[in-house]
């Protein structure tokens, strides 16, 4: 059997993607910025504050992708709550709380980690893990190969922009 057809009670991962000539003080406020998911996540066509107060947990955004074939019934979305966020650690929590993605239960990290090298070079790692429910019409390695692809997009979105930043 394989490994994606085993019963589990939970799904959990981990990714990461490295930003290289990004620090850690360049993309941790990138990442905090928690309504500003479709900036940098390849499929989100909108991403806003639906309750709570921006930067304190509790804060609830609408995710959505843009509809297929401009048929609005076709629109993934979901709600997301911000549960914890530690600028010191570079590292916030979150949960789907309501979504038409299949999701039952989903809880997420995701950190900033800086990268220093040894010949002086910098960047950072940016780590998702996740805890959720087997979700509907997906295998767990397509999901968590979708999560590793959907990561690797954002940190190139993050790493141009920091760079032009800073060179522009």
């Amino acid at each position: 059997m394989a490994e994606d057809q085993i019963p589990k009670s939970k799904w959990e991962g981990k990714t990461s993607a490295d930003l290289e000539g990004s620090s850690a003080e360049q993309v941790w406020p990138l990442l905090a910025d928690f309504c500003s998911l479709h900036k940098w996540f390849p499929d989100i066509a909108t991403c806003y504050r639906v309750d709570g107060v921006p930067g304190q947990p509790g804060l609830i955004r609408y995710c959505a992708r843009a509809p297929i074939d401009n048929d609005e019934s076709t629109i993934k979305w979901a709600k997301e709550k911000l549960l914890s966020l530690d600028p010191i650690q570079r590292c916030l929590s979150y949960e789907i709380i309501e979504s038409n993605l299949g999701f039952k239960s989903y809880v997420a990290v995701m950190q900033v980690v800086p990268i220093n090298g040894g010949d002086g070079s910098i960047g950072c790692k940016i780590e998702w893990s996740y805890v959720c429910d087997p979700i509907e019409g997906w295998g767990l390695n397509d999901f968590r190969s979708y999560l590793d692809s959907s990561l690797q997009l954002m940190a190139e979105k993050m790493t141009e922009h920091t760079l032009l930043c800073t060179t522009g």
